[in-house]
């Protein structure tokens, strides 16, 4: 784990580069999330930023909440609060993802405008394969990138894919090799920045409408659902066959 700040941010021009800092699996926590909007925030009040991009230290972009033994518990009321705060936030957000994009990870990822992915990235809405529900928004955002019919199939199956096939159904914008990650993204985000910012941001405030409304609805659903089944029987034995690694054997209890 890396010392220092939870996420920094730095301006270079007109790109704010927003990074997390807990490597190797960056697990969501509520102070990464507080903490990526925070500097979010800031790069709103900051005139000279443009674009900002989200990348990660490590191995993986988020592999979403730590289920092990030693994960911090969370509060769902408060950390979906955070993130209902990225989706307000004004100006426009590429993610640069490397590895894992997994459960919240994957909302995460979503709660940017664009996607610049490795091969190698690994998607999942792993939430039915832990008898729980999913949550941080994907009611919302998941249909929103690949419509409802393949947001189904995610979400019910659990089903992991990579940077190429996420590119094939829209969940990915662009689909580079690992080692040019970061200098893809930071491309992507100069087209943007190159327009003007005025412009952007007002284009931008009429595609999403009332987006950020949406989600945090969502996520008062999302939280109730989330808390129904993680007291079920099926939730206790999904997130043990996940550290077992083996195949889980569900009761529908």
């Amino acid at each position: 784990m890396s010392d220092g700040p939870i996420v920094t941010s730095e301006r270079s021009g007109n790109i704010t580069t927003v990074q997390m800092r807990r490597p190797p699996h960056n697990f969501f926590s509520l102070e990464l999330i507080s903490s990526l909007a925070a500097a979010l925030e800031a790069a709103d009040r900051d005139d000279d930023a443009r674009v900002v991009v989200v990348c990660a230290e490590g191995k993986n972009f988020c592999a979403g909440a730590d289920f092990s033994a030693s994960g911090p518990a969370i509060s769902t009321t408060d950390l979906y609060a955070a993130a209902v705060r990225l989706f307000r936030t004004r100006k426009p957000v590429v993610a640069a993802v490397q590895g894992a994009a997994i459960g919240g990870g994957l909302g995460l990822a979503l709660a940017a405008d664009f996607r610049v992915v490795a091969p190698e990235a690994r998607f999942s809405a792993n939430f039915a394969r832990l008898g729980f529900h999913h949550g941080f928004g994907l009611s919302i955002t998941l249909p929103r990138a690949v419509g409802n019919q393949r947001a189904a199939e995610l979400l019910y199956t659990g089903r992991r894919i990579d940077g190429v096939e996420a590119h094939s159904i829209g969940l990915a914008d662009v689909v580079v090799p690992l080692d040019q990650l970061s200098t893809a993204a930071a491309e992507f985000a100069g087209e943007i920045a190159g327009s003007a910012p005025l412009a952007v941001e007002s284009i931008r405030a009429t595609l999403r409408g009332d987006l950020a409304d949406r989600v945090e609805a969502a996520t008062h659903r999302e939280a109730m659902e989330q808390a129904r089944l993680r007291v079920t029987a099926d939730f206790a034995e999904g997130t043990r066959a996940m550290a077992e690694r083996r195949a889980p054997n569900f009761e529908r209890r």
